[in-house]
């Protein structure tokens, strides 16, 4: 291996190379050869391998130390030329160079390979990390401070801007040390939207730092899973904590068990509702109206026997003295609304019975209800036990039908009119029976007269029973009828004007919710229907859009294009203008092909573009009809105004454009299935062009970038446990 040599230049250098030459040992240390180099001259760095090296210049070798002096062997000199050559153009190149200019001459690439900006664009996302936070520098905000900014933000409906504040600039910027108020009011804030699963995460990091919740977190985190888009896991959320409140042996006020209430009202049933009842009275809560709603809450959900059962904790809410409010009144129009009165029978027995042999009822009397607790601990477990006996007993009265046989209520019935048909029918006796339309009818009077009784009682409004009048002592009343339509409901509790009267005595004020649900719920083309406007004006109540939307969808409903079109004009006259749902509720009544394109173009005209209901509205009219042509003009218009379909709508097209079962074409003809097949065709081309609608996650708009992702991952995992 041949060695290379340096020389370096013992001339102008030989003082500042003194510390190396005196580093070498003595057998290493030559004496500089004559000669020098000529100032302002570079010198000759090309010479002849014979020659040997330049005057001034002395060999270093980086080959392993020997005893031999520099320049002793001529062929070591012959053989390091070319290196000393090439190392002298370096150097001679080299001079004149100042620092920072070789950027001119050299690349700072290291890579030259082929490459695109997508590529770019992967390789940034790949490297991308959360920037570390640093702390900001200078006078720090207190946590009341950001509680208050949070609040500020949850109040606007910003819930994320909340969230980031909270836990971007106060955890990680500012590192200001969180108080139980800051978790309080964000996980409030989650508990109004139904974000249950940021709720809890906020709650079990407040309790990693060593915060003690309050009653407030409690009702915050038990209205989160009320409000939770998917009720069977709320509940399954609220239930596991209460089991930790009650192994912690918490004790929840009043506020925190009508949380609770309304987790058991929105996602379970009623007969849950009655288990914390009983826990309330047990623990002496005062019981309010508000308790009552959520008692209400849970019948409307009941559609077969919801508005008897409404009724009874009515009745059983009057006994204790609690006036409603027109929140409570607002549940009782919703519950007639949607709710059925079950068995007639079983809802003449549990409605009509005397007072007096209703015994199961709560006894306790609303502002003594603190002192029972106080003699709780004189008197013993007896009287806790005779408070649960009222609730349970009023819980058994209230589902009276499970308890008894069902031969019982038929045998009763068959007394009933056993008796009634042997009584003599005086005329002026005001005894009552059933009637066809579940109204309350006068028995003892011919066909004429029950028509003038009928149209009396319906000009007048005050001759129907009201049965949310606790004074309503009418003995002939011996039965109800099926009241199987709305307004037949709403005729067992006095129709508008005896509801609104009953809502004057308790000093409630009826709201635009009242009157909405009233026009829902009265008969159609009724004198109640057309006095609502006045009633309106009576009672000072300013109209909205949803008020007349509601009377369109009325009409609509009955196929009356023109009497829901009518409206429209009464609408203008309050100075308020038709939105998109107008629009909708008018396409219910477009049955034929001519008025759906016409509604159709009106929109058009008007620069409003029909949304995916006004869409859907129409497809089902065009179902019902079979009319494939009228479809296919709805899928063409969609297609000219880029709506994407919901998924509403792609079950509708699908059932449209399959065959009816055991349908034979080739057998027979059938002139309602003629352009199905022109229409399956326009159908499936359609398809391919129409991108579908995506739907939001509920809690999408409440995530961050980063959280949203995390969220995601989360889910995925749970939805497939096993694979990994």
């Amino acid at each position: 291996m041949r060695s290379m040599r340096l020389l370096v230049p013992l001339g102008p250098l030989a003082s500042r190379c003194r510390w190396a030459s005196s580093a070498l040992p003595r057998g290493r240390r030559a004496a500089p050869e004559g000669g020098s180099e000529q100032p302002g001259k570079a010198p000759r760095l090309l010479r002849p391998p014979s020659r040997g090296p330049l005057p001034g210049w002395r060999p270093f070798s980086s080959s392993q130390a020997s005893g031999k002096l520099p320049g002793s062997d001529l062929r070591e000199i012959d053989a390091g030329s070319s290196a000393e050559a090439v190392r002298e153009e370096e150097e001679e190149e080299d001079e004149g160079v100042e620092f920072g200019t070789l950027s001119n001459k050299f690349s700072s690439r290291k890579y030259y390979h082929k490459t695109t900006s997508r590529f770019q664009n992967l390789k940034l996302q790949e490297g991308e990390e959360e920037p570390e936070r640093k702390p900001r520098r200078g006078p720090k905000n207190s946590p009341y401070w950001y509680f208050l900014k949070c609040k500020a933000l949850i109040k606007e409906d910003k819930l994320a801007e909340a969230l980031e504040l909270f836990e971007v600039q106060m955890l990680k910027e500012e590192r200001v040390q969180p108080e139980e108020s800051n978790y309080t009011v964000l996980i409030g804030g989650c508990g109004r939207v139904g974000y249950v699963k940021k709720a809890f995460r906020l709650y079990n990091d407040m309790k990693k730092r060593g915060l003690t919740p309050t009653e407030a977190t409690y009702t915050a985190l038990f209205n989160a899973c009320a409000e939770s888009p998917w009720k069977d896991s709320g509940l399954q959320s609220a239930l596991k904590l209460r089991q930790q409140l009650k192994s912690k042996n918490e004790e929840l006020n009043l506020i925190t068990y009508h949380a609770l209430l309304k987790v058991c009202a929105l996602c379970s049933d009623l007969r849950m509702c009655f288990d914390v009842l009983k826990e309330m009275v047990h623990k002496g809560h005062v019981l309010t109206a508000e308790t009552f709603s959520f008692l209400l809450m849970s019948c409307i959900k009941d559609s077969e026997n919801g508005f008897r059962y409404a009724l009874q904790v009515w009745k059983e809410m009057t006994k204790l003295g609690i006036k409603a409010d027109s929140h409570i009144y607002n549940l009782m129009l919703r519950a007639a609304r949607d709710c059925g009165i079950g068995d007639p029978v079983v809802a003449s027995e549990v409605l009509l019975r005397p007072a007096h042999d209703n015994s199961s009822q709560l006894r306790l009397a609303p502002g003594r209800q603190k002192e029972k607790v106080k003699n709780q601990k004189k008197k013993g477990s007896e009287s806790a036990a005779a408070v649960q006996l009222d609730v349970e007993a009023m819980e058994k009265q209230l589902f009276w039908e499970s308890s008894v046989r069902p031969e019982e209520p038929i045998q009763q019935q068959n007394k009933d009119v056993n008796c009634a048909e042997t009584e003599p029918a005086a005329l002026d006796s005001p005894s009552v029976a059933h009637g066809r339309t579940g109204a309350l009818m006068r028995r003892g009077q011919n066909k004429t007269e029950q028509e003038q009784a009928r149209l009396s009682q319906k000009l007048h409004f005050c001759n129907l029973p009201n049965l949310l009048d606790s004074r309503m002592a009418d003995a002939a009343v011996v039965s109800l009828g099926t009241a199987a339509t709305p307004s037949d409901r709403l005729a067992l509790m006095g129709d508008a004007e005896g509801f609104l009267n009953k809502m004057k005595d308790d000093n409630a004020e009826p709201n635009i919710k009242t009157f909405t649900l009233l026009a829902e719920l009265v008969g159609p083309q009724s004198p109640s229907e057309s006095s609502l406007l006045a009633l309106l004006d009576e009672h000072k109540v300013k109209v909205d859009v949803t008020f007349f939307n509601t009377l369109i969808r009325k009409k609509s409903k009955q196929g009356d294009l023109e009497g829901a079109k009518s409206v429209l004009p009464a609408l203008v006259k309050r100075g308020l203008s038709p939105n998109l749902q107008t629009f909708c509720n008018l396409a219910i009544a477009c049955h034929r092909e001519k008025d759906g394109l016409q509604l159709l173009s009106d929109l058009k005209r008007s620069g409003v573009t029909p949304n995916k209901y006004i869409y859907s509205t129409l497809i089902a009219a065009a179902v019902r009809q079979l009319d494939y042509s009228y479809l296919t003009e709805i899928l063409r218009d969609m297609r000219n105004n880029q709506v994407p379909p919901n998924e509403v709508i792609i079950r509708q097209l699908e059932f449209a454009a399959q065959y009816p079962p055991k349908f034979d074409r080739y057998k027979s003809k059938n002139p309602y299935l003629e352009k199905i097949d022109g229409f399956r065709g326009y159908y499936y081309r359609w398809l391919k062009v129409m991108a579908g609608e995506e739907t939001p996650h509920p809690w999408e708009k409440y995530r961050t970038a980063k959280r949203a992702v995390d969220d995601h991952e989360e889910e995925a995992v749970q939805e497939q446990p096993g694979q990994k």
